[in-house]
């Protein structure tokens, strides 16, 4: 009697792993036959995907584009928020299908899994105070600059602006005081934190600050899946090529980040395939 049991729990398993074997050889098609796309974002990370007030829901730019997607396959959107540090291990374990997470093409992160094409395209950038004889990137030789330690920032500066002296703080919070102090006379990181620090200094008055025109880098995100999955990938860059054509991607740029926001940055890329800088 055991051996039968045995033999047939055996023959659960093997076909269990056949199921799950043929359920991941076509992702794409297992989302269509689901109806339903598992799309990841962060939790907390305004504007882009962060509680609305209001509402307590998860709203922003990449919420966006999880329901473009969404709507491209024709499927209905289950969205997941998660936490930064979750993104890739929840993608890995195939408890989302995609990303829309902020996530930026890096080479080691490439290694891992599949970016789609860029949708959005992060500027790292410098601010100075507004009184700051410093005008250029260049005019930064020689000079004591800051970024949050073990941030991109930090480690774009030492290849981009190699004749400054950098010094890193726990966070970025501490970077932008040595700023306000004189410590430093510029703080690296990304264009949206930044301008969220000048907003806020123009708003109390007192000393003010200004970004410098030239970005030290560009990050480029993309949606990002498992490798090996080229339906599905295929499928994602089609819908967002779609999504830009259709004025939705810029819409979406003005409310969350353009005109229509306090950012009023101007978009200035298309999407297309991610080049490696």
């Amino acid at each position: 009697m055991w051996q039968r049991h045995l033999a047939a729990a055996l023959f659960a398993t093997l076909a269990m792993t056949g199921q799950m074997s043929a359920a991941h050889a076509d992702q794409l098609a297992d989302i269509k036959a689901r109806g339903t796309l598992v799309c990841g974002t962060q939790n907390a990370s305004e504007p882009y995907a962060f509680p609305d007030a209001a509402t307590r829901k998860i709203v922003g730019f990449d919420v966006d584009v999880c329901n473009a997607l969404a709507k491209g396959l024709g499927v209905k959107l289950e969205h997941r928020a998660l936490s930064t540090d979750a993104r890739i291990p929840e993608l890995k374990t195939r408890r989302v299908d995609v990303l829309a997470a902020a996530v930026a093409w890096m080479p080691a992160r490439a290694a891992q899994v599949d970016f789609s094409d860029q949708y959005f395209v992060a500027p790292i950038r410098v601010l100075v105070r507004a009184d700051s004889p410093v005008q250029t990137l260049e005019q930064l030789s020689g000079k004591k600059i800051a970024a949050s330690e073990g941030s991109s920032s930090a480690a774009v500066s030492v290849t981009r602006l190699p004749d400054s002296n950098l010094l890193t703080f726990h966070d970025i919070s501490s970077a932008f005081l040595a700023l306000q102090q004189g410590k430093v006379e510029g703080l690296v990181a990304g264009q949206l934190i930044l301008a969220r620090f000048a907003n806020e200094a123009a708003a109390k008055g007192g000393q003010q600050y200004r970004l410098l025109t030239r970005p030290v880098f560009e990050e480029r995100w993309g949606v990002v899946m498992n490798k090996g999955e080229p339906a599905l990938r295929d499928a994602v860059n089609r819908i967002l090529v779609d999504y830009d054509k259709s004025n939705g991607l810029q819409e979406s740029f003005e409310k969350w980040l353009g005109s229509k926001s306090v950012y009023k940055f101007t978009r200035d890329y298309k999407v297309e395939p991610i080049k490696v800088q």
